[in-house]
């Protein structure tokens, strides 16, 4: 009799404790949801470099995963951020409070990438910065909540301007667009050009977004400069090559972009791009891992994936991946998580996330094809140099995070 109730009392407890696993494991993900935000470009000058593709990377991502993470459903919502702090900021308070957004990602402007961060500390959400490059984001002004996954500054101006320097171009001049990320590329630009041996000969600083640069590109002319730094992206810096290349430029002086997408390089062209040298983070054409996933992303967008488009892709699946391996989407649980788990994929190589929030990954030194080079459509770099990720970014030792135990 004895063994019968203990046998039933032990049964119970079986139930019992299944029945709370379950009720924890369904308490994991906050509402039953995975919400997804991608807050981006989607028709300004950075929309050919992240929006519609950054979009579609991100669809991919969910889909990858299986579209549920612990079981339950995986949504995602998308806006256009009009490249307006205002505009985000807003729109971000609105996900999180009505729509119960648990992570908002993409965030290609600088100046809207830090509004942002800060909300989503205040309201304990999280944020995964892949299309802004400002080292504020996780510098100074870093956040326990938030990951800047693709670049930044501190990496592009040292990967693309030591080399130069390196090979001779002693003497620079920056055509820099006026806010946070121009202002952080010119800054990072101008040390490593000076730590190199080089000297800067002086620097403008236009309205964001431009059109006409004529001014700015003959004061960067009339200064004699070996090399012109465009600390810009997206369709302004696609508007300097050209008009620098009508006004002569690149005749005398070498034309340098201190952040360069595939997508600028289609919308230049090869005969005005050519022997271009940059840092880039990712090259669709590198491997057999990097060109499934672009040949996936060609299918549905016609076009190859920048490195930010392929980040966002990266960043959105290792956070499906930490949500699932924590048991929940809270923010703490889930940084502790990535943190600690290795990270692969199509974009991240060698990749570790630091404690500052930096992805820190392998990057790359290209150089453009000429068109005699290029075999096929969309074949335009060459890879002259992988640099580890240790070399690439700001030494933690360096950090103005916080977060960062000195």
């Amino acid at each position: 009799m004895n063994k019968k109730i203990t046998a039933l009392v032990a049964l119970a407890a079986s139930a019992c404790g299944a029945g709370l696993a379950q009720a924890q494991a369904s308490e994991g993900i906050s509402d039953g949801i995975v919400r997804i935000g991608v807050l981006t470009d989607m028709s300004g000058a950075y929309s050919g470099n992240v929006g519609p593709g950054s979009v579609l990377a991100t669809k991919l991502a969910i889909e990858d995963f299986g579209g549920k993470v612990l079981g339950k459903p995986i949504e995602m919502l998308s806006a256009d951020h009009l490249n307006k702090t205002d505009v985000a900021a807003g729109r971000a308070r609105e996900w999180m409070d009505r729509e119960k957004v648990d992570v908002v990602t993409e965030l290609g402007n600088s100046a809207v990438a830090l509004a942002v961060m800060n909300i989503a500390r205040e309201k304990g959400r999280m944020t995964m910065v892949t299309g802004a490059g400002a080292t504020r984001i996780t510098g100074e002004d870093c956040s326990p909540n938030n990951v800047q996954w693709v670049y930044d500054t501190y990496a592009l101006a040292k990967v693309g301007t030591l080399p130069l320097v390196a090979a001779g171009a002693k003497k620079w001049y920056f055509v820099t667009a006026d806010y946070a990320f121009g202002h952080s590329l010119e800054s990072d630009g101008m040390r490593f050009v000076k730590e190199g041996g080089g000297t800067v000969a002086g620097s403008v600083r236009y309205p964001f977004p431009g059109t006409d640069f004529a001014s700015f590109l003959l004061s960067a002319q009339a200064s004699k400069a070996d090399a012109v730094g465009f600390a810009s992206a997206g369709a302004d810096l696609q508007n300097e090559i050209k008009q620098a290349r009508e006004f002569g430029l690149a005749d005398r002086q070498k034309l340098v972009a201190m952040l360069m997408s595939i997508t600028d390089v289609h919308g230049v062209g090869l005969e005005a791009a050519q022997g271009m040298t940059f840092a880039e983070t990712f090259y669709w054409n590198m491997d057999d891992e990097t060109r499934a996933f672009a040949q996936r992303f060609f299918k549905a967008a016609n076009k190859m994936p920048t490195a930010l488009q392929a980040g966002q892709y990266s960043a959105v699946l290792n956070y499906l991946r930490a949500v699932e391996k924590s048991g929940t989407d809270n923010v703490d649980a889930v940084m502790k998580t990535l943190r600690a788990m290795p990270i692969h994929d199509a974009f991240a190589r060698n990749a570790r996330l630091r404690e500052d929030g930096k992805l820190i990954h392998d990057t790359y030194v290209v150089e453009v094809k000429s068109p005699k080079e290029s075999q096929a459509a969309w074949d335009y770099y060459k890879i002259v140099k992988t640099v580890p990720g240790d070399q690439a970014f700001m030494p933690l030792a360096e950090s103005q995070c916080k977060l960062v135990k000195k």
